[in-house]
């Protein structure tokens, strides 16, 4: 199986997710790899059970997990995922962690070996608003970020966070491209490092 996408349910009272809908856009097929895609929940810690278990299920290449960060001007892959809870909002089950680390026995952060310096320039090249995040935030999405590359050893994937910017700034085909190009690139690093 090559490559898993998800992406968010609405949350905070929005009416949909722009992580969510761009994901869906994304092709069936990537660089010949069959793509799967996954709509997670906005709660801490069942977003990342599941992710989790569908990744064992899948056994894919690459997993490429999506949120949307309002506010941004580009689509940001992450560089890190820290060990840390703490939310300014209720997550979708009214749960609030403030200053907590999410497992208090792991490292403090788990960096990604993808190439993201990489994506943003080919995302840049094909025309799209692209920049590196060095951080995935505190919320959900970080919550899912430190699990996907956490269980990477167990699963043998190669995992990276990508957050979109509100769709005022990348529509859901743009924002859509954006994931495609990053997808395959990863998919050719996986392979050239087999």
């Amino acid at each position: 199986m090559g490559v898993l996408l998800t992406g968010f349910e609405p949350f905070g009272g929005a009416d949909t997710n722009p992580s969510w809908e761009a994901v869906r856009r994304v092709p069936e097929e990537i660089a010949g790899y069959r793509v799967v895609k996954l709509r997670l929940p906005t709660v801490f810690g069942q977003a990342a059970e599941l992710l989790r278990g569908e990744i064992a299920r899948l056994r894919p290449e690459v997993v490429i997990c999506c949120g949307v960060a309002n506010g941004r001007t580009s689509l940001t892959p992450e560089l890190v995922a820290i060990n840390y809870r703490h939310a300014r909002i209720p997550d979708n089950a009214g749960q609030v962690f403030l200053d907590q680390p999410i497992d208090p026995d792991g490292p403090a952060a788990y960096m990604t070996r993808l190439p993201v310096h990489g994506m943003v320039d080919a995302m840049q090249a094909a025309g799209l608003p692209a920049s590196l995040s060095l951080s995935a935030g505190a919320y959900v999405c970080n919550d899912v970020y430190y699990a996907l590359l956490g269980c990477e050893e167990a699963y043998g994937h190669r995992g990276l966070f990508l957050h979109v910017p509100g769709t005022d700034v990348a529509d859901a085909s743009q924002a859509a491209r954006g994931i495609a190009l990053c997808a395959e690139m990863a998919l050719n690093d996986v392979a050239a490092n087999k």
